[in-house]
């Protein structure tokens, strides 16, 4: 991961992955974990997602985590939300209500920091990974996160030779091959999303483009 590109991203506001809208798969598909209220959900490479706050108003507990401090500082000041910045270990730590945003490099996360975590929501953590980190990411959120948690992911495939990431190109069976050894893993919608509302693609010469919504169950 290049911090130094994602830093330019935010600092120019090239942010073209943020949505502006709570992703309808985490709308659809969420409540099907049946989840206890109250519960922490990791949200790793978090942005300023508004997924975060649509998890809090569930009642759960939001832990973002987070290269950009920008994206930190947008978030809650795009709720109207003062909140609470500290440092702890090796991050910079902004918290308010139910969601608290770790500002700091993921791979540097320990299981005590996740202890309390139930759940993983991961929209846009794997795709934004070259190959040769997405087996380093799917063996560290293994390493830290506890037996039992269960989470939602989503991924998007299209022939990557077509066209440079982030986000990259992940299909089903590198999904499967990277985490199935932790998860049971069940798609639960597959998407052809190259339409007009997605015409950037379509200009970079994409012929298709998939988004697939898959459920993590712990094999633990």
């Amino acid at each position: 991961m290049d911090e130094a590109f994602w830093q330019r991203r935010w600092a120019r506001n090239e942010i073209g992955f943020h949505l502006n809208e709570v992703n309808p798969y985490l709308r659809r598909h969420w409540p099907s974990l049946d989840l206890a209220p109250g519960g922490r959900v990791l949200v790793p490479l978090c942005g300023k997602s508004l997924d975060m706050t649509w998890l809090a108003d569930q009642g759960f507990a939001v832990l973002g985590v987070e290269l950009s401090e920008r994206a930190a500082e947008d978030f809650f000041a795009e709720h109207g939300l003062v909140p609470d910045v500290s440092v702890q270990g090796e991050f910079k730590v902004y918290r308010a209500g139910n969601v608290e945003i770790r500002c700091g490099d993921f791979f540097a996360m320990t299981p005590d920091d996740v202890a309390d975590c139930r759940a993983l929501y991961d929209r846009a953590a794997l795709i934004a990974l070259p190959s040769d980190m997405r087996q380093r990411y799917a063996n560290h959120l293994a390493s830290i996160l506890a037996p039992g948690c269960q989470g939602l992911l989503i991924a998007l495939d299209y022939p990557q030779e077509q066209m440079s990431g982030p986000p990259f190109a992940v299909g089903d069976a590198e999904v499967r091959d990277l985490l199935g050894a932790r998860w049971k893993i069940e798609l639960l919608e597959l998407a052809d999303v190259l339409n007009e509302s997605n015409w950037k693609f379509l200009q970079r010469g994409l012929t298709r483009l998939d988004e697939r919504c898959y459920r993590l169950d712990d094999l633990a």
